[in-house]
């Protein structure tokens, strides 16, 4: 498998952390498409912040709650600015403080932006996982499916694991006709279809 990486297109870590709020139930497709004017207009913390969320939400009007995330994009960069000098914290608890960060994002970023051990777990990861048998059904939160991911794969391999997970998940085992046909896993995957989507 190559290296992979997000399929978000961004020009800095700053730019990567709205690119990621703004992909939650969204498509990073759909993201690209928004994010180049955003940016030229708002390429970092500094100018984000110096304006106002209706100002924001006329570049990501066609993404997914665009009014809550244009909110938080201007929050979160007027945080950076006012506690961490306008560049993105790379702690943990630090990332989560950040308003329209929840710990998938916070993950994003460790494991994209930091090099740091790390999987995020969205949709994708979180049905991949249960479908080929990665981790039991009691996992039944990202959480959890998180923490049994990180005990049973190498730390060195943890951020490419998740890639490789979302993006199987994105292109081949699909939530509602997965492509069994041209999946490398098919004479193994023990197709643990309950259980595997987050209601």
């Amino acid at each position: 498998m190559p290296t992979v990486t997000t399929e978000l297109e961004f020009g800095s870590v700053f730019q990567l952390l709205v690119a990621v709020i703004l992909s939650a139930q969204c498509t990073d497709k759909r993201v690209n498409m928004v994010t180049p004017a955003l940016f030229e207009h708002y390429p970092d913390a500094k100018t984000m912040a110096a304006a106002e969320p209706e100002e924001v939400y006329e570049y990501v009007k066609s993404v997914s709650y665009p009014n809550s995330k244009a909110r938080h994009l201007v929050e979160m960069s007027r945080m950076l600015v006012e506690s961490y000098g306008g560049e993105v914290p790379q702690a943990m608890n630090e990332l989560l403080k950040l308003p329209g960060v929840g710990r998938k994002t916070a993950n994003v970023m460790q494991a994209v932006a930091f090099g740091r051990s790390a999987i995020a777990v969205d949709t994708h990861v979180f049905r991949v996982s249960h479908r080929l048998g990665l981790v039991p059904k009691t996992c039944d939160t990202p959480l959890k499916v998180e923490k049994e991911l990180l005990k049973n794969i190498p730390s060195e391999l943890a951020a490419d694991a998740h890639h490789w997970l979302l993006l199987h998940g994105r292109y081949v085992c699909t939530s509602r006709a997965p492509h069994c046909g041209k999946c490398r896993f098919e004479d193994i995957c023990p197709k643990v279809m309950d259980g595997s989507r987050l209601s």
